[in-house]
């Protein structure tokens, strides 16, 4: 996922540099799709919340007794999916906030519909909220679907120079050289750049309304 997380961090980095000495937050989740278990919806929003909270001043109370409501809880459970997304209607309906997600395609389809209805929810209540998600192209349809509001596509291809510049980078860093010969590198430099420079990615921004955004 070079391309994504690239993308998915400049757009992080340029939000955090507008924001700077205002009252607002910027979050991000990182979608891998070899954490597939440990990412779902729950997780991927409770970090929001968790980024949004630790920026905070003052914890606002409807927060500080959702968890302490869990943890008096048999077995002291976290905070549940709905709980969570009270929890960020709460804050957001008052706070302006950016969310970045990068590659929504690698998250479990069952838990992509949550979190795309869990973040309708949200955005329903917090018309200051902003949206940023990446993914490959085939989830393009299903973010129109699921979250109904002003949607803007951008497709972005990656370069062939880039790819074949990081792959350089990491043959380089192989911690077995003398495996790597010049004709197997010589193919791979070839064959990878060319497959992945056919691979689009679809970036998608979703704001309300537009004629706020910066």
């Amino acid at each position: 996922m070079l391309t994504t997380r690239r993308v998915s961090s400049l757009v992080v980095d340029r939000l955090c540099d507008q924001v700077r000495g205002r009252k607002s937050a910027v979050t991000c989740f990182y979608f891998d799709f070899t954490n597939r278990k440990e990412q779902s919806a729950t997780s991927a929003l409770g970090s929001l919340l968790r980024q949004i909270v630790g920026g905070l001043e003052r914890i606002p109370e409807e927060i500080s007794r959702a968890f302490r409501e869990g943890r008096n809880a048999i077995g002291g459970r976290g905070p549940r999916l709905p709980d969570i997304v009270r929890m960020l209607q709460a804050i957001t309906s008052s706070l302006p906030i950016f969310v970045c997600i990068d590659a929504l395609d690698e998250c479990a389809v069952q838990d992509r519909v949550k979190l795309l209805n869990s973040l309708q929810q949200i955005l329903e209540m917090s018309p200051g909220t902003r949206i940023f998600i990446i993914g490959r192209p085939h989830v393009e349809d299903e973010i129109k679907r699921l979250l109904v509001g002003r949607v803007t596509s951008v497709f972005v291809s990656p370069r062939r120079g880039d790819i074949a510049e990081y792959l350089l980078i990491r043959l380089g860093e192989a911690p077995t050289p003398h495996a790597m010969n010049k004709s197997l590198e010589a193919d791979i430099l070839e064959k990878i750049p060319k497959t992945m420079s056919e691979m689009y990615v679809g970036a998608v921004v979703l704001g309300i309304p537009p004629h706020n955004i910066r």
